[in-house]
């Protein structure tokens, strides 16, 4: 809780040195810390009294805390956390638009491509591929050309994108430090399946969140039960409430949309200090951050550097370089947007009815919400707040001194992509892109995934008229490869690999399993593919190439992107066996020894934890580090899987949910990686609902002796401890 309102407000160096000062100097950017806290004036109060009172039950427990009692964390650096404040749960929420937020950086990666043919241009554009599920609006019969006026984007220089690859390193090492970072946007599967296909007539919902391999985890299991209120499911900790899960009479589940929420602009300074705007010359606003910096890591001591902050009416200034600055707007600075209001209503929603009005008042990156309710209905809808600009669609950068870019509004409510009962009787999402080219918005999923998971989900289940909670598991599970196994079967129609490795690939399966040898050369050589076209293009279109352009190899194998050294694919696809077989061989990865190149020695769940590399102390923070199955493009991320939940509308009591570790974030405790083989194989984790289930399958009931809690005159004696709490 302490590491997630630091990074938001940039206040990690004051722990751990200069070593983190670039990360806290992008954060105080944002000017989270002033954000949140006029946003804390326009919550409800119902919200606002829930933040205060979670707050003061933190506080009451830090009270108690002294140099003994404080966790080993704390104890390693030398403080204790200061008390929990509302606006710390409201920053959280900005490190969740953070982390599902990066379109800015897909801006430039357009105007990257300004340069490049036609056709290519057209190859990395394009949106529409036949493995695509589109659940609102259709695609034109007709292919319309793709292509953008690059005409603004002529002073772009490559320093410039070296910069913001900078950037965007520093942006990912202050997330991997909570736990928060995901390569190409944090990922998610979810789907709700009609009662009208299920065995039992209870509609079901399936919602698996990727985030990467923490420990502790990000999730923390939860079960509220008040006189007005049952609700079950995962939340953050620091933040009141369940996040995603189910109470009497609905579940929903999330995963990321990615629309544009950024937009950079081109700003023109004299030699003033003033910037240009569409009515002349205006003065910035200005404002000075005090970032403390540790200066020795065996000492509390500090020193202050200073932070100089400049905003124009478009957004603060987020990048400098060679004279020019370029600003930043994006939906998370805005005050009234907020993440958790929408939250502490779906708890409480009863209704379809209900669902979407908690949805109007979600700010927070922008979400695929599936919905399902004990009469068998089944819903979605992708909220958020997406703005409209006055020209164009935010999709590459604009000039600031005129008022092309200025955001006009936002998509209404009602106009967002929804669904309530479809004909089909299930609606898939998997951040793919889930609007036809037909919908007058396209910057709401212009930069979505890449279709692969959501195909085959959607495979899976488009033939099964009575699905089971069972089937929906073995749907999680599932670590079917589409576009590695189409590679494998070109490769050997081709004949473009040795004779070994063509026994190998013909015999694959397709599935990315632990012990798979196909799996291992197929994406092997699929990476080196991958690789050599990137470095004869810019490093910055890595991402498009990879996700775009190797489909059109396979299917078309066009000339224009055959590497220059190469006579046809044939020798291109034979060359890049030859590489990954040396590469595989090398002693830093499977070494000589061929009985040693299965999957599971190459992808492994390894659940790092901040202090596991510790000297003396490390050894008691070791988690599990064991060879698994799965992939980035299958249904079954592997150990990016931050949370399993399965839930029959109605059949409460046999809700499955499982995290990955457990928990505690005590390495000594029972409980800090119990759920570890249930994770990793499926076994059923059941989390009952019922006060009468739940009395059944405890093992008993479990209080903290710690402290004596005093609040409103009101003592609350606690007893028995074990990991600060113990069995009474």
């Amino acid at each position: 809780m302490d590491m997630f309102r630091r990074v938001a407000r940039g206040e990690t160096a004051e722990l751990f040195g200069k070593i983190t000062l670039e990360e806290d100097k992008r954060w105080r950017k944002f000017g989270f810390k002033e954000i949140c806290e006029q946003s804390l004036q326009n919550l409800s109060p119902d919200l606002k009294a829930a933040l205060e009172n979670y707050s003061r039950g933190v506080n009451a427990y830090i009270a108690t805390l002294d140099e003994k009692t404080l966790p080993v964390e704390f104890q390693i650096l030398q403080y204790k956390p200061r008390e929990w404040q509302p606006t710390d749960t409201l920053i959280i929420g900005k490190i969740l638009s953070e982390a599902l937020s990066e379109t800015y950086f897909e801006d430039l990666m357009r105007v990257s491509i300004a340069a490049l043919p036609k056709e290519k241009q057209a190859d990395l554009l394009n949106q529409v591929t036949s493995y695509d599920v589109v659940l609102f609006g259709k695609d034109s019969a007709v292919k319309k050309a793709v292509g953008l006026n690059f005409e603004r984007q002529k002073d772009f220089s490559e320093n410039l994108f070296a910069q913001v690859e900078q950037d965007f390193q520093i942006r990912k090492s202050s997330l991997e430090r909570i736990g928060f970072y995901a390569e190409g946007l944090a990922a998610s599967n979810n789907w709700v399946i009609s009662g009208k296909r299920t065995k039992d007539g209870k509609a079901i919902l399936a919602n698996d969140p990727h985030l990467p391999a923490t420990a502790p985890g990000i999730w923390y299991l939860s079960h509220l039960s008040t006189p007005t209120m049952r609700v079950s499911g995962v939340t953050f900790p620091g933040v009141p409430g369940i996040v995603l899960g189910h109470n009497e009479n609905i579940a929903w589940g999330a995963t990321n949309v990615g629309p544009d929420v950024q937009d950079l602009y081109i700003e023109t300074f004299n030699a003033e200090g003033k910037y240009k705007t569409p009515t002349g010359w205006e003065n910035p606003t200005t404002r000075k951050e005090e970032i403390k910096v540790r200066i020795n890591p065996f000492k509390t001591d500090t020193e202050t550097v200073l932070l100089d902050v400049q905003e124009t009416r478009n957004g603060v200034v987020f990048v400098e370089e060679n004279g020019k600055k370029y600003s930043l707007k994006w939906t998370a600075r805005d005050p009234k947007n907020q993440e958790f209001e929408a939250f502490f209503k779906l708890n409480r929603a009863k209704d379809w009815n209900d669902f979407q009005n908690s949805l109007k008042t979600y700010g927070g990156a922008s979400q695929n919400f599936v919905y399902a309710d004990v009469k068998g209905n089944i819903g979605w809808y992708a909220a958020g707040r997406i703005p409209i600009r006055k020209t164009g669609e935010g999709e590459l950068p604009y000039d600031g001194a005129t008022d092309d870019g200025e955001w006009t509004g936002f998509i209404p409510f009602e106009e967002l992509p929804h669904l309530y009962n479809p004909k089909e009787g299930f609606i898939v999402t998997a951040n793919q892109r889930i609007v036809g080219t037909d919908y007058k918005y396209q910057q709401m999923s212009r930069d979505a995934a890449s279709p692969w998971r959501a195909r085959r989900i959607y495979d899976l289940l488009k033939n099964n008229t009575k699905v089971t909670p069972d089937d929906v598991r073995d749907v999680q599970y599932d670590v079917f490869n589409m576009p590695v196994n189409a590679l494998a079967k070109e490769i050997v129609k081709m004949k473009a690999a040795s004779p070994e490795t063509l026994e190998i690939l013909r015999n694959w399966d397709g599935k990315m399993l632990a012990d798979s040898k196909g799996a291992v050369l197929a994406n092997e050589i699929r990476t080196c593919i991958a690789n050599k076209i990137v470095s004869q293009n810019k490093p910055l279109q890595s991402y498009l190439i990879r996700e775009k352009v190797l489909p059109v190899i396979l299917s078309e194998k066009p000339a224009r992107w055959l590497p220059k050294q190469f006579a046809d694919y044939t020798a291109f696809f034979k060359a890049c066996d030859d590489e990954s077989q040396s590469t595989l061989a090398n002693p830093k990865r499977l070494g000589a020894d061929k009985t040693n190149w299965v999957w599971g020695n190459l992808f492994k769940a390894n659940f790092q934890h901040p202090l596991a590399v510790a000297p003396l102390i490390g050894a008691q923070f070791a988690t599990p580090n064991v060879p698994i199955s799965g992939s980035g493009q299958t249904p079954n991320v592997g150990s990016s899987v931050s949370m399993r939940h399965i839930a029959s509308a109605g059949n409460w009591d046999e809700t499955r949910h499982v995290i990955p570790l457990g928990q505690s974030g005590n390495p000594k405790s029972p409980f800090f990686k119990d759920q570890f083989e249930a994770w990793r194989t499926g076994s059923a984790a059941i989390f009952p609902f019922t006060k009468a289930a739940v009395e059944k399958s405890g093992k008993g009931s479990y209080f903290d002796d710690s402290v004596r809690l005093r609040e409103n005159k009101k003592i609350i004696n606690r007893d028995n401890r074990i990991d600060g709490i113990k069995k009474k």
